[in-house]
């Protein structure tokens, strides 16, 4: 591929702010918006992924992340826990932030934390031990056997709708925490494990497998899905109506990942459903309205409802291709996997940044229906890394395996 990593990490550092990792336009420059703890999360894990494969300055800049979110404005030091977004000085809500505490947000905590301890960066340990203590005594509802969505800034009230993108996430998170603490923590780390086989048992070998492998995003408290949420929002950046084609690849891969840290005591299911639903969203998704790429959102006929093409869809897809093809040697993987490859460098790398295009209309010209500027070097980062390596429940193991 002609992205290449360095180029990427290089431009993802201009974000460094004071509290935390800001929002990149599509020139690199700052966008005036408030911190967001998704992003500093996101980035700090990135740069502690960097920090593992010893690139200059990721050492550094994956420390800021830690301690911007350990002792920063996004920490609530007073009611615990992770402010959605918070300024410099530490505002939220009522004047320039969101003191929301979201289990999507938390997540993200968890993985930054879980890879910098794996890195070793300094308080890494200490900020994935508080994240962890959050995630399992405030989301984690063990009756349900999934995360909770989101409280109030106190914890007092907690919001009605139930979400499988967090708890995908929640997934992801939980897989890496446990990898980083299975020598020291192996109790821990079984624990983790087996909270992580629960939720994809629900949501993907229950809701999605009945509903041949198209994947319900939405649900009410008691989890209930509802296929119409969102209708007359069809766009929206992390609750879209229908079915998401990038978030059944990434599901599928977390199967396989999961899988490989179950190891013999993984299901069988685990390994069949990750095909079936990566045969769905590549089968489904690709090229429905006459285009290439992935449409963002299909309805439950499968017809396309948001053809924006978004980056990180195309990024799970190879990300979900190149894991399938390290665990089952099938060739159809190795071939899709260089085709949306191709795809990505073709139309969304921006040589300018070293970064993609976030969203695309459906013709492959730049948009910003949902997305503004670059703000986010995750999925790209992990989509060049996977390729190649061992599959373990984490990215961050996957880095120290022996090769």
């Amino acid at each position: 591929m002609r992205t290449q990593l360095p180029s990427l990490l290089a431009f993802a550092a201009r974000s460094r702010v004071s509290g935390g990792f800001g929002w990149l336009d599509d020139a690199g420059e700052l966008l005036d918006r408030p911190v967001e703890t998704w992003i500093s999360a996101r980035m700090t894990h990135v740069f502690a992924l960097g920090s593992l494969l010893g690139h200059p300055g990721a050492d550094e800049l994956a420390a800021h992340g830690v301690a911007a979110l350990r002792t920063g404005p996004l920490h609530d030091a007073e009611h615990g826990g992770w402010r959605s977004s918070a300024d410099d000085a530490g505002r939220g809500d009522e004047e320039r932030g969101d003191d929301t505490k979201a289990a999507y947000v938390h997540a993200f905590v968890v993985l930054a934390g879980a890879s910098a301890t794996a890195a070793g960066t300094p308080g890494g340990r200490e900020l994935l031990e508080e994240a962890l203590g959050v995630w399992e005594g405030r989301f984690w509802d063990d009756e349900e056997g999934l995360a909770r969505e989101s409280f109030d800034r106190t914890w007092a009230t907690g919001e009605d709708y139930r979400g499988a993108n967090a708890n995908m996430h929640g997934v992801e998170a939980m897989l890496a925490a446990a990898d980083a603490l299975a020598t020291t923590d192996p109790g821990t780390a079984a624990r983790l494990r087996t909270h992580t086989l629960r939720a994809v048992e629900r949501v993907v070998h229950g809701w999605t497998r009945e509903r041949d492998w198209r994947l319900p995003e939405h649900y009410t408290h008691s989890w209930e899905p509802l296929p119409e949420f969102n209708r007359d929002r069809p766009a929206d950046p992390f609750r879209p109506y229908g079915i998401t084609v990038g978030h059944q690849f990434e599901w599928s891969r977390l199967c396989l990942h999961l899988a490989a840290a179950l190891g013999e005591h993984a299901p069988g299911w685990l390994s069949a459903d990750a095909d079936r639903l990566f045969v769905a969203a590549a089968e489904r998704g690709w090229a429905a309205d006459g285009h290439p790429g992935f449409p963002y959102t299909l309805d439950w006929d499968d017809a396309p409802v948001v053809g924006a093409r978004m980056h990180w869809v195309v990024c799970e897809a190879v990300a979900a291709a190149a894991v399938r093809y390290a665990v089952t040697g099938d060739p159809r993987a190795a071939t899709l996997q260089r085709t949306w490859e191709e795809l990505g460098d073709r139309l969304f790398l921006d040589p300018a940044t070293g970064s993609w295009h976030h969203e695309l209309t459906p013709e492959g010209a730049p948009s910003t229906g949902t997305w503004v500027g670059q703000p986010d070097a995750y999925h790209l980062t992990q989509m060049l890394l996977l390729p190649g390596l061992p599959v373990r429940g984490s990215l961050a193991a996957a880095l120290r395996a022996p090769r």
